[in-house]
């Protein structure tokens, strides 16, 4: 059985196209020679391209078979003869725009069952106002008054609730929800993602826990990518804010109130408890927790797995539970160990005595 494509075979690029795109320096290889797919170092063909930015993975690029990589000017003598090479400033970077201009699919994904228009198996409400150029899947339900800008695709199931406005050339995946939000331009909302329900708001005593009514909305602002079954609740007295360009990936949690800056990237797992505070270009790595009320300054980085209960000035980078800077974990975490150590070295006596420790006191 032939394997099936889910994106189309591409027409192919040649290395002067490419150089050129990523202003990139073709120093060996053909500029004719037409390239029609990508792959990893250790799975390429004579029609790839590859490339190299760790060195942790040279040992696959003496013993790669592509027909070009893409790598910094220090690793170009150990690409193999057979290969061209392109050297490039910043290789990832430079190898993510080559996909993108062989496979332009991939850059924003398209509904998924792959409709065009408006389905007639979609449910839209009489009052809502799409541009031209909006594709409304099977199943989709747009309520009351929505507005949606051309070229945004609302895949298939996904129900966007009245007075929502979303931009132009966005995406709404499959089974979302989608309510009490204001959407910008070019954004990318995966799969299963809720967006604008109630905020976690109760006022607890003895009495019973008193529900807090969730009047704010969530606005999001254009660029951002939001990863599958992420949760954004609405705010409670003010809006939930997400800021231009700041990508989420799957299964976060963002409270209400809170306000992510420019440029952020919040990794799987993440929780931001309530009102707090991101600044531009955070950077929160997986499974990171974020108490609430919190102010994380701009450019701070949070290491996966921390736990955070303390504002984070600009620029420093947080690790532990609780978390704290770095040094000073480093530094704790050798004091700890030396302990261990010692401690282990006191119960040992073989280690005791080769220390000299089990002498007997003398008189």
């Amino acid at each position: 059985m032939a394997e099936p494509e889910f994106f189309p075979v591409p027409a192919g690029l040649s290395l002067a196209e490419i150089a050129s795109a990523i202003a990139g320096q073709l120093t060996r290889g053909d500029a004719d020679r037409v390239i029609r797919g990508v792959a990893p170092l250790d799975g390429a063909a004579a029609s790839d391209i590859t490339f190299i930015d760790n060195p942790k993975y040279l040992s696959g690029l003496t013993e790669t078979r592509a027909g070009a990589v893409i790598c910094a000017a220090k690793f170009a003598a150990r690409v193999p003869a057979s290969c061209a090479v392109i050297e490039a400033a910043a290789p990832y970077r430079a190898f993510a725009t080559v996909v993108g201009l062989l496979y332009p699919d991939a850059l924003r994904p398209p509904g998924i069952v792959g409709g065009m228009g408006i389905s007639p198996a979609a449910h839209i409400d009489a009052s809502a106002r799409l541009e031209p150029g909006v594709v409304v899947e099977a199943g989709a339900v747009i309520g009351p008054h929505v507005e949606i800008g051309a070229g945004t695709v609302v895949s298939a199931t996904a129900v966007v609730g009245s007075h929502v406005r979303i931009g132009r050339g966005g995406h709404i995946g499959s089974g979302s929800t989608v309510q009490h939000a204001l959407i910008g331009d070019r954004v990318i909302i995966h799969p299963g993602v809720r967006i604008g329900q109630d905020g976690f708001g109760f006022a607890m005593g003895p009495q019973g826990h008193q529900k807090v009514p969730q009047v704010g909305r969530v606005v999001i602002q254009d660029d951002v990518e939001i990863g599958a079954n992420t949760t954004i609740d609405r705010g409670a007295n003010r809006d939930t804010v997400i800021g231009q360009g700041t990508k989420i990936d799957n299964q976060v949690q963002i409270g209400h109130n809170v306000v992510i800056g420019r440029h952020c990237v919040i990794v799987a797992h993440a929780g931001v408890s309530g009102s707090t505070v991101l600044e531009d270009y955070v950077v929160l790595a997986g499974k990171v927790g974020l108490s609430g009320h919190l102010r994380i300054g701009k450019g701070a980085q949070v290491a996966g797995g921390s736990n955070v209960a303390d504002d984070i000035p600009a620029g420093e980078r947080w690790v532990g539970t609780p978390a704290k800077p770095i040094r000073q974990w480093m530094g704790e975490m050798r004091a700890l160990t030396g302990l261990g150590r010692e401690r282990r070295s006191k119960s040992d006596p073989a280690a005791s005595a080769e220390r000299g420790l089990d002498e007997e006191p003398k008189a």
